[in-house]
């Protein structure tokens, strides 16, 4: 069991959005590696209306997130009332035991900003480290997809406000 650790979120900031771009994860992780322009993933990251946040401990850079259509994968049925959230964690801080704070961080933060009726996540099916999590924290799937543009498969899954404890 984690202990409560002391973890904020802030709108995502130029020198946050620099680092998360340099972020490389070991296969098969690696999917998740940014190689897009820099210049135009620094300024996605850094517009407000794409909603993009830092994910802080003390002051340290975590993770960020995002809300709403930016967190959907292309392919997938979003129709259902929930407010989308994409996840990004420090390579360095993968595997580590702390995913229950981190989400439960960002899933705090997005029921006070936003007052969803639900949560919902789309993940690429072989992440089941992230899966697993996400079904402790009261998620379930309701949707199998595969991506036109990267043909890779995606759970989506739909999630209380209310997380499980």
């Amino acid at each position: 069991m984690s202990s409560r650790i002391a973890l904020h979120l802030v709108p995502m900031e130029r020198v946050a959005a620099e680092e998360v771009i340099t972020w490389r994860y070991p296969p098969p992780y690696d999917f998740y590696n940014l190689s897009e322009d820099a210049t135009f993933l620094i300024t996605i990251f850094t517009n407000p209306i794409y909603g993009y946040f830092e994910l802080r401990e003390e002051v340290a850079l975590v993770g960020f997130c995002c809300f709403g259509t930016e967190s959907q994968i292309q392919g997938g049925d979003y129709t259902a009332p929930a407010l989308d959230v994409g996840i990004a964690i420090h390579p360095d801080r993968v595997g580590q035991g702390r995913g229950r704070d981190y989400m439960r961080a960002i899933l705090d933060f997005g029921r006070q900003k936003f007052e969803p009726p639900a949560f919902r996540l789309t993940v690429a099916t072989f992440n089941l480290r992230a899966r697993r999590l996400y079904i402790a924290l009261g998620f379930r799937t309701i949707q199998r997809f595969t991506s036109p543009i990267s043909g890779q498969e995606y759970v989506v899954m739909l999630g209380p406000v209310t997380p499980s404890p």
